[in-house]
């Protein structure tokens, strides 16, 4: 297993578009937050806080996990490998865990460079450090808990398709209406009581619980099941290969 995670970190790594995907999404994340004249740009907020970077890495990593994971399944099956690789002595899940894993490992290192913009807050707040530390740190835990669900969805939607970019077109689909799809239909104010459970279906209401700096089990518990969800799904799209 850990052969296999070694392998798709360094096939990742290994090529142009790797290096690529994560330089965006820095400079992606760096332009909005210092540069372009925004509410959510630190500079002309006039308050030392990082809102704007766990308003926007949402949609940003909405793109990132797909093109990290597209190739997951879809190469190996373009090439033919996937065979090779199921009758190898690894169990289907220990298969599934070593991509998901790998996925994760590149999310949380293209996430690791933004550290820099809380110490930077931290050194231009009035005194400095004068930063709502506990809700910083509660919203990188919520970033890492969606980034690990996109991950989960973004391996599932690569098992569907032998083309890349269709697994990265259905990853962001899935992606996009599992954060803000169950939002928005229950805004709508169509199923009466159950709007509320429809609202508490989608990753976003449990992302800004956590992004208030309060860890609460329900909200992990949620991301757990989600992730274990599309683990799921996926494991149940390998297994059909052999019907």
């Amino acid at each position: 297993m850990l052969s296999l995670l070694k392998k798709e970190i360094n096939g990742f790594l290994s090529s142009l578009i790797g290096y690529l995907v994560i330089v965006v999404f820095l400079v992606t994340l760096s332009l909005f937050m210092w540069v372009f004249p925004l509410e959510m740009n630190v500079l002309n907020g006039g308050y030392a806080n990082l809102d704007g970077l766990f308003l926007l890495a949402p949609w940003v990593f909405m793109f990132l996990a797909p093109a990290i994971t597209m190739r997951s399944f879809s190469e190996e099956q373009r090439t033919g490998t996937i065979e090779l690789l199921l009758t190898r002595p690894l169990s289907d899940w220990q298969i599934i865990f070593a991509k998901y894993l790998a996925g994760f490992l590149l999310v949380l290192f293209s996430l690791l460079p933004t550290l820099i913009y809380y110490f930077s807050v931290y050194r231009l707040g009035s005194p400095a450090g004068n930063v709502d530390s506990g809700g910083v740190w509660g919203s990188y835990f919520g970033l890492l808990f969606l980034s690990g669900a996109f991950v989960a969805i973004g391996i599932f939607a690569s098992s569907m398709t032998k083309n890349q970019i269709v697994a990265f077109i259905i990853s962001v689909f899935l992606s996009f209406f599992c954060f803000i799809g169950f939002e928005t239909i229950s805004s709508l104010s169509l199923l009466g009581s159950l709007d509320n459970l429809l609202l508490q279906m989608g990753i976003n209401d449990h992302y800004k619980s956590m992004s208030r700096g309060v860890i609460d089990t329900r909200d992990v518990l949620y991301f757990f099941s989600i992730i274990g969800l599309f683990l799921l799904l996926t494991k149940t799209r390998l297994e059909s290969r052999k019907w």
